[in-house]
């Protein structure tokens, strides 16, 4: 969440930690606790008409978890639905498969969900950064680089659009 977080703020963008949990999320490295971030926004009470784009960071306990909550699966339901960009990151893409958005296009992921994106109708396949219409997808932490370039450049079109 961090990297490309701090790429949209350096590009000028206002962020929001969108979360069910109220006050403060808690960052994993792995299996060790790191930062801790103000949450902005309750799952519940977010509206994708009130951003420019969403980013879904990786992590296996987050994705997995927001997957089972139906107001995050219809807040993602919602971007694609107003055609808003959305990139994830890592195991971020769970969170697709779960909101069935994903049939048809062509994504990739942490290697580890492949099959679970495959099984929704995704196209997987191997690359640093996937770009699909609104939609940008990457496999690791090593390809935030690439993913952070096109996540800022397609989410720079929607927040020019008037």
């Amino acid at each position: 969440m961090t990297k490309p977080r701090e790429a949209l703020e350096k590009a000028g963008a206002q962020t929001e930690i969108i979360s069910p949990v109220k006050g403060e999320v808690q960052r994993w490295n792995h299996f060790e606790k790191g930062d801790k971030f103000a949450v902005k926004k309750a799952l519940g009470t977010a509206n994708p008409a009130d951003y420019d784009g969403l980013l879904l960071p990786g992590g296996v306990a987050n994705p997995d978890q927001l997957r089972m909550r139906p107001e995050a699966v219809d807040l993602v339901k919602g971007f694609f639905r107003d055609h808003k960009p959305v990139a994830a990151i890592c195991h971020g893409p769970w969170l697709l498969a779960e909101a069935d958005v994903i049939r048809g296009r062509k994504v990739t992921s942490w290697p580890s969900i492949k099959t679970d994106l495959r099984n929704t109708g995704a196209e997987w396949v191997d690359q640093p950064v996937v770009q699909d219409a609104e939609l940008i997808t990457s496999r690791k932490p090593d390809d935030i680089p690439d993913f952070n370039a096109t996540m800022l450049e397609e989410f720079g079109k929607e927040s020019q659009k008037v």
